[in-house]
Formats: C-alpha cells, structure tokens, sequence
C-alpha cells in the first residue's frame, strides 16, 4: 500500500510500504477513505525529529471502512463507517474505567514514561503505524472506534479522530461560567473548534487571538471577536482592557510549543535538533525548553481566579513558569492529550443534525490526493495558500 513515511527534518514521502495485517484477536483493518494532517503532526516535521526513525508511517487522523476484523471483535463487521479516534485505549483497565483513556494502562508507553499509545507520533507513543496511508491496523477494535452513518460526507465525521474532542475537552476543561468570557490563543483548527464549541456551549463572548488573517476571517465568520496580535504590542493586557478591565473568565492555549515570539525556546529547540538523535533525546527529555510566550500571555491574561486550559502540545521539561503570579492569582491550570471516546456522545447529536452549528464543513481549505502529502505538509506549516485545514485523500 502507499503511505506517507518520515524520512528526515522537513522531508516525508509517499512510499509503498507492507499491507497491514490481523495480528492480534481484537484487530480490525480499516480502509482508508479520509485522512487530515493535524497541527501537531508539524512538531514531527521540526522539533520532534529525534524520536523518529525513517519510514515511520504518519498520522492520526483517519477515517474509513472496516474491511476484516480479528476473531474477538464482536461490535465492528466489514463495511462499518468508522472514525479512528487518534489515541489506542483498551476502553477496560483502571484507567478506562474512568474514562482517562489517553492513560490507558494497556496500552501506557511505560518504557519512555508516557501515556497510552498513539497512532503515526513516534517512539515516545509507541511507534505505532500511522493513518496517512491507504489502510490501517487498529488494535483493540471493539472499543477504539466511533461507528458513524454512511451517509454525509467524510468531514462531517472525520474530526472526531481528533480535533474536535480535543476543543470539546479544552472547553470543558476551561469551565467558562454561562454567558462569561473566553479567550483562545491560537486559530489553528483546534483553536476554531474552541471558538465554536465555547460559543455553542454558553459562553456569551469568545474572543480568538493569532496572526494568520485567513484564520481571523475565518473565526469571524463563526462569530467570534478577533484580535491580530500583530498589531498589539501587549497582547496580555489588551485582554485585561477588553474585559471590564479584569480579563477572560478562561483562556484556551491551542498553539504550544512552537508558539511565535519565543526566539529564546527556538533557539534552544534548533540546537537541541542538531545533535545526533540519542543524544538529542536525552538533551529533550532532560532539559526540554518549549516556546512558550503564548502559555505566558495566557497566564497574564486571565483574570484572578480563572482558568487556563492548554490543548497545544508541549514537551519541556525545564520550562520556566511565573509560579510566583500564578499562585498570588488563583489561577487553575488543566492540560492533557484529549481522551477521545469520554467525549463521542455529547458531540455526536451535535454533528447529526441538519444545522452544522459547530461548522464542521466550514474547516477544512484543501483536500489533496495522498500522493501530494509532501506538498501538502509544507504548505500547511509555512500558511501558504489560506491553508488552515488539509485532508488528504488516499
């Protein structure tokens, strides 16, 4: 099959790679029909490199058709509709049972310290074989993924892999109090999805901040108040200015670790980048620095006693944090890889109606055959084009 594989920095390719196979009872192999290229896939392309190895195939977005099941899986048959959510829980261990499926103990990463396993995102999530190809092993197939209608088109579902359960959570997380305010750093398609969400689930203000106009116009669209930060000087207390002079109940930082204004975090991920990859990983997993001057702003931004809710990855384990201000403020700080399934049946009603309230088919700028991928990651990272959102079709 063809697949887009990791081959260096900033080089990936479609490669013909095996077919996958039933190699465990509760496998599923799932016909790739729709695939998107996530945010975080570009921390892969950059500063992630180190953890992975060439022709590691990417990706974890993906959606398609069940095409053979392993002998214990009893809930899915050939020709089910599935979305694949982005983590591999086993949806029965201590973890699952309390719906922390991105800590699934089954699947836990124990030898790097990590949470459950993860599809396409490298040797720290378990290496697992990505979605951005033309099919897809899925192991413990009764529980992982979401059966959806036939009818609609692929992006209707397709954002349930993903994205949309990870706004819905950095929401939820968030706790904008009915008709308060909320901020969200960064338009990226998590960023849109938290506008929208918040906005659907009773904030009664949303304010977006970023520095792409296409994804200001865009947010627009969606009623959002926009702010370019380009043209702030003092992003933090604009926010405090724009609300009653105290700041957003909560702010959602959807950027994270290559957040612009941070050349200190930049400098420091570009060295780190340099070295050979063992030694780069020790220098990571030792002494990490994130760029974090969006996570700050966030943190100056709300006001006293508010909450802060981070859905952008980050992956410093010596990132300075201003404890001193964040302690004397009261400010709630909730994070976290989104645990897909604990958030599937209060969104799925959503994305059945007729009405699209979130707009998922408003996200989504170029859908581009899976031989273009290379293409596609390039432009997607540099904002070429009003990209905001690509879905590769297989």
């Amino acid at each position: 099959m063809k697949a887009l594989t990791w081959q260096g920095k900033r080089d990936v390719r479609v490669e013909e790679v095996p077919d996958p196979r039933i190699e465990e009872p509760t496998d599923a192999i799932v016909r790739i029909t729709s695939t998107a290229i996530c945010g975080s896939d570009l921390h892969l392309y950059e500063v992630l490199a180190p953890y992975l190895k060439p022709g590691d195939v990417l990706g974890h977005e993906p959606m398609g058709i069940v095409e053979e099941v392993g002998s214990a899986v009893t809930r899915l048959r050939p020709g089910d509709r599935v979305v694949v959510p982005f983590n591999i829980a086993c949806g029965t261990c201590w973890m699952c049972e309390r719906q922390l499926y991105a800590q699934c103990e089954t699947t836990q990463v124990r030898s790097a310290g990590k949470g459950a396993a993860l599809f396409g995102y490298t040797d720290l999530y378990g290496s697992v074989p990505g979605g951005q190809a033309e099919y897809l092993r899925v192991p413990y197939a009764d529980f992982g993924p979401i059966t959806v209608p036939q009818t609609g088109p692929d992006e209707q579902w397709l954002y349930l892999s993903d994205i949309l359960p990870t706004a819905w959570q950095a929401v939820r997380y968030a706790d904008t109090p009915p008709g308060g305010t909320l901020a969200v750093f960064g338009l990226g398609p998590v960023g849109q999805f938290c506008a929208r969400v918040g906005r659907y689930l009773g904030a009664g203000r949303v304010i977006g901040l970023d520095l792409v106009p296409e994804r200001l116009e865009m947010a627009r669209r969606h009623g959002v108040e926009v702010l370019d930060v380009r043209e702030i000087d003092d992003v933090p207390g604009a926010l405090v200015d724009l609300v009653d002079g105290r700041g957003p109940d909560a702010v959602i930082d959807a950027v994270g670790m290559e957040a612009h204004g941070s050349p200190t975090g930049k400098l420091a991920q570009a060295a780190a980048g340099l070295l050979p990859d063992r030694l780069a990983q020790e220098v990571i997993d030792r002494a990490g620095v994130d760029r974090l001057s969006v996570l700050h702003a966030a943190l100056k931004a709300v006001r006293r006693g508010g909450t802060v809710s981070i859905s952008g990855v980050y992956g410093g384990e010596q990132d300075p944090m201003p404890l001193m201000e964040m302690f004397d403020r009261g400010i709630q700080l909730r994070m976290g890889q989104c645990h897909v399934r604990r958030w599937v049946d209060e969104i799925m009603p959503v994305l059945s109606g007729d009405d699209d309230p979130l707009g998922v088919a408003d996200l989504r700028t170029h859908r581009v055959p899976l031989r273009r991928a290379p293409e596609a990651y390039e432009m997607f990272q540099q904002k070429r084009d009003g990209c905001v959102k690509v879905v590769l079709e297989p």
